[in-house]
């Protein structure tokens, strides 16, 4: 087998259920140690992470990634740590999400760094263990660390699954904000056949409702679709059929795009709560800001190198959740894009990859770094 896979198998072995590593990082800071990386640990509460760095000077090209997975399930067909390939591909939980990318990385810089002693700028590996949690004594605390020691990067590329179909179809280049939203409306408690007597707060928030699902927050831009508001949760009453709620909650998600903001979205909201003359609280949770990163050094030398490396063209998108590159682009002012394997099987049962993806995803990550620092 290939050194990438014989690595990522190693990795896949190590049960790091989010935020535990187990292991995983000191294994590849031992790797990236033996072609002269410089290796910061760097714990934040029971976060393990890591900073690692060969140069000093620009343009910073860093990778960045995670080694925490998240709970099996049950029902696999193979135990989910102890990697196995069946038919060409290779099951085990991380192997797409995403233990088969930092694999590819670390075998690609290994090969880079051979092949170029002297190349020019620096290369970055920034891991975490705690993207699939929390996310807050991660990746951000990390660009905290970074910030204050001045350490600037030009280029990050993530490596979470962004492939549809085939290996390098859809790079993302960017992705939309998270916004949460939990909405209490007051009403009276009181018996269902005394509707007089009381205020169902469940009929006091459905036309508010229906406004907010009505509304077009913006119409979205070349890169991004339009803005979406969903409901995720309603909850009101005891469990009883004749009791008149005295209040009802409502969870809500803006997944919004740069034409709109995080601020000029609850001001929103709120005229039209306000509209309807609603006895209201509403905590915020802001997840995430959106991210864009334009045609442009980074996105060329990806695509070029897909292009070189698979023949086919690739696709730019901002679909999908959120990831870490929300705290690396706009913290370290970096251009971000996420390039990995397909996502078909992520935090699924019987999580899988292809070998000759992870082959293939490791000529791409070498092919980008000779384009960018070659």
């Amino acid at each position: 087998m290939s050194k990438t896979i014989d690595l990522a198998e190693l990795l896949l072995s190590k049960p790091s259920l989010t935020p535990s590593d187990e292991g995983c990082q000191a294994l590849m800071s031992a790797r990236l140690s033996d072609v002269d990386f410089q290796v910061q640990s760097l714990k934040f509460g029971e976060v393990e992470n890591f900073w690692a760095s060969r140069g000093d000077t620009s343009p910073v090209f860093i990778f960045a990634g995670h080694t925490d997975v998240v709970p099996v399930g049950l029902d696999w067909q193979t135990d989910p740590f102890k990697p196995e390939i069946i038919d060409g591909m290779l099951y085990a939980r991380g192997a797409a999400d995403m233990k088969g990318s930092l694999a590819a990385m670390v075998v690609a810089t290994e090969r880079f760094v051979a092949d170029f002693p002297n190349h020019q700028g620096t290369i970055g590996f920034l891991i975490t263990s705690d993207e699939e949690g929390p996310a807050v004594d991660g990746t951000i605390k990390v660009c905290e660390y970074l910030k204050n020691k001045n350490q600037t990067v030009d280029y990050c590329l993530v490596g979470e699954p962004s492939s549809t179909n085939q290996l390098g179809d859809v790079i993302k280049n960017g992705r939309r904000g998270s916004l949460n939203g939990c909405l209490t409306i007051i009403g009276k408690q009181g018996h269902i056949a005394y509707p007089h007597l009381a205020d169902n707060p469940i009929h006091l928030i459905v036309p508010a409702l229906d406004a907010l699902c009505n509304e077009l927050w913006d119409e979205g831009n070349e890169y991004f679709p339009a803005t979406s508001f969903q409901i995720s949760n309603i909850h009101a009453g005891t469990g009883v059929t004749n009791v008149i709620p005295g209040e009802t909650e409502v969870v809500f998600n803006f997944r919004y795009s740069t034409e709109s903001t995080h601020e000029n979205l609850q001001q929103r909201v709120l005229d039209i709560l306000d509209k309807h003359n609603l006895d209201y609280k509403i905590n915020w949770e802001h997840s995430g800001y959106p991210f864009l990163t334009p045609k442009g050094v980074l996105v060329g030398s990806c695509v070029d190198a897909i292009k070189t490396v698979k023949g086919i063209d690739t696709e730019l998108s901002t679909s999908g959740g959120t990831s870490d590159g929300r705290f690396i682009a706009p913290m370290l002012d970096a251009q971000v894009v996420e390039l990995g394997p397909l996502n078909a099987t992520i935090h699924q049962v019987d999580e899988c990859v292809s070998v000759q993806d992870l082959d293939d995803l490791t000529d791409i990550y070498y092919q980008i770094l000779k384009n960018i620092l070659a």
